[in-house]
C-alpha cells in the first residue's frame, strides 16, 4: 500500500502523476488526494514568500480516473494576500478547479470565537472502526475512531458523522497539505440515513482554515447534513485538533443517486 508520505516524496507538480490503486474511490481518485496535490503544486509555484492557506473553493468538474497533470496559476499577489488557482487535468479533460487564498496574519482589534467543540473524549478512549469490505479502497489510508454521531448506512434520522481521524503515514508532508488530504476522509453525512450503498459524488467543496494544523496527530472530524432534496445534499464540516482548537470549517454540495 502506497502511503501519502511516499506519494509526496516522489510527486513532481511539473510531471504527470498516476495515483496508486489504494487511493482510488471507486473508479476515480480520492478527492482529498487530488485537492492536496493541487495545493502542493500551488505552494511550489507560489515561492518561499507565500503566506499560509486561508481559504479554498474546490469544484470537482469531472472524474480523475487516469494520469493527472496540474497547472497552478498566480492570479494576484498583494502585500498580505495572494490568490491562486490550480487545475487538475485527467485524460486531457478538466477534473478539478481549485481557487486558493493565501493570507498573512494582521493585527486586529476584532476578536471573537463562538465555535463549540463537540463533547468527546481523547482519541485513546475510542476503538478503531472497520468500514467493511464494500467501502472504497481509499478508506484504508486513514485510521478512524467513531466518537459520536452515527455510522454510514445505519438508517438513522439525524445525519451526522463524528470521528477521530488520522493518516496512516503522513511523515514529512506540509501539515496543511496533509490536512486537506485528510479533510475529505469521511463520507457525506446524509448516507447515515440509508441502509445500503448508493452512488454519490462531491461537486463543490469550500473550506476555511481557522488555525494552522500540527503535524502527525489525530483530528476530530464532524460532518452533518442540514438539507437534502432533489438528489443533492448540503453538508457542513468542522475539524478540531487534539488540543481542542478549531482548525477548519467547510461546506460541500454532494450529488446522491438514491
Amino acid at each position: 500500500m502506497t502511503s501519502l508520505a511516499r506519494i509526496f516524496q516522489s510527486f513532481d507538480p511539473s510531471s504527470p502523476f498516476n495515483a496508486p490503486e489504494n487511493w482510488l474511490q471507486g473508479r476515480t481518485v480520492y478527492g482529498g488526494l487530488t485537492a492536496a496535490l493541487a495545493l502542493h503544486a500551488a505552494i511550489q509555484a507560489g515561492g518561499s514568500e507565500l503566506p499560509p492557506l486561508k481559504s479554498a473553493q474546490i469544484t470537482f468538474v469531472g472524474p480523475a480516473m487516469h494520469e493527472q497533470t496540474f497547472k497552478p496559476t498566480v492570479l494576484r499577489q498583494g502585500k498580505s494576500v495572494t490568490v491562486m488557482t490550480a487545475d487538475c487535468f485527467s485524460s486531457a479533460q478538466l477534473a478539478l478547479h481549485m481557487t486558493m487564498v493565501f493570507a498573512a496574519s494582521r493585527d486586529s482589534r476584532i476578536l471573537h470565537d463562538y465555535s463549540q467543540r463537540p463533547a468527546v473524549g481523547h482519541p485513546d478512549d475510542y476503538s478503531l472502526w472497520d468500514a467493511g469490505p464494500q467501502a472504497p479502497i481509499c478508506v484504508h489510508n486513514f485510521q478512524k475512531k467513531p466518537a459520536g454521531g452515527a455510522l454510514p448506512f445505519s438508517g438513522v434520522v439525524d445525519p451526522e458523522l463524528l470521528m477521530w481521524v488520522r493518516h496512516e503515514d503522513a511523515q514529512g508532508i506540509d501539515p496543511m497539505v496533509a490536512l486537506i488530504a485528510l479533510a475529505d476522509a469521511l463520507p457525506p453525512a446524509s448516507i447515515t440515513t440509508l441502509t445500503a450503498h448508493v452512488p454519490l459524488s462531491t461537486i463543490t467543496w469550500t473550506l476555511d482554515i481557522v488555525n494552522a494544523p500540527a503535524p502527525d496527530q489525530w483530528f476530530l472530524l464532524k460532518t452533518s447534513s442540514h438539507l437534502a432534496a432533489d438528489g443533492y445534499s448540503f453538508q457542513d464540516m468542522e475539524i478540531w485538533s487534539e488540543s481542542g482548537e478549531l482548525v477548519l470549517r467547510g461546506r460541500q454540495t454532494v450529488a446522491i443517486f438514491a
